[in-house]
């Protein structure tokens, strides 16, 4: 049988990170270890094609508009028909003007504070994404703020940022920044985490990677 397909998108239009290469190769990597191929993409003429073959969909960083019409329609189609949608770090920065992204994803991107240590706290040890980490976890990252959602209720909150640990946030104790959610019948996963070249070359968080990929693609056992 041919391996299960993955489509990684990394298009931007606004602030690119230099860390894209990395995410897509640890993805390849993975997919090289546990099964499955990847395809990785700047050109929304490839999603325009729709998601048939696709077990799930990457935003890896992705930024501002990177959609046309006919993507926009073709990923709505896909998700609400039971696809699996992977957002990482900026792709909480995309698609601004299309509400239906905003949904999706269940937050937007506002600010965040310079790049540095953190501590994210896991509130989900029962998910795929962290069920190998520890109740806290040491990061080297942006620490995203959001100007709107997450809301409990409307997303599972799998990790929340420690802002005690680190300076400048700006959304106090209750701040998730792992989560997942469902949209139509298909299902989402989002970490905020990912800025940085090093982290896509860390194990533990190639494992967050890869737990939520298989969980938006139900790969999860």
């Amino acid at each position: 049988m041919p391996q299960p397909r993955v489509l990684v998108y990394t298009r931007t239009t606004a602030y690119r990170h230099d860390s894209i290469p990395d995410g897509i190769e640890a993805f390849r990597e993975l997919g090289a270890g546990h099964g499955f191929a990847v395809e990785a993409t700047e050109d929304p003429a490839v999603l325009e094609k729709g998601f048939d073959a696709c077990a799930a969909v990457v935003f890896l960083s992705t930024s501002g508009d990177v959609l046309t019409d006919s993507a926009r329609a073709a990923l709505e189609a896909y998700m609400e028909d039971g696809g699996g949608f992977t957002g990482v770090h900026a792709a909480a920065c995309t698609e601004y003007d299309w509400p239906y992204y905003g949904d999706l994803l269940g937050a937007r991107f506002d600010r965040h504070p310079d790049l540095q240590p953190g501590r994210v706290l896991v509130e989900d040890p029962d998910h795929p994404a962290t069920r190998h980490l520890g109740a806290a976890w040491e990061f080297t990252d942006e620490w995203y703020d959001f100007r709107s959602g997450p809301r409990r209720g409307a997303v599972r909150v799998l990790a929340r940022a420690d802002e005690a640990s680190y300076e400048g946030g700006g959304t106090g104790e209750d701040h998730p920044l792992v989560w997942c959610r469902e949209q139509g019948a298909g299902r989402v996963f989002y970490t905020a985490l990912g800025h940085t070249r090093e982290a896509y070359a860390d194990p533990v968080f190639r494992a967050h990677l890869l737990g939520g990929l298989r969980w938006a693609a139900r790969w999860e056992h």
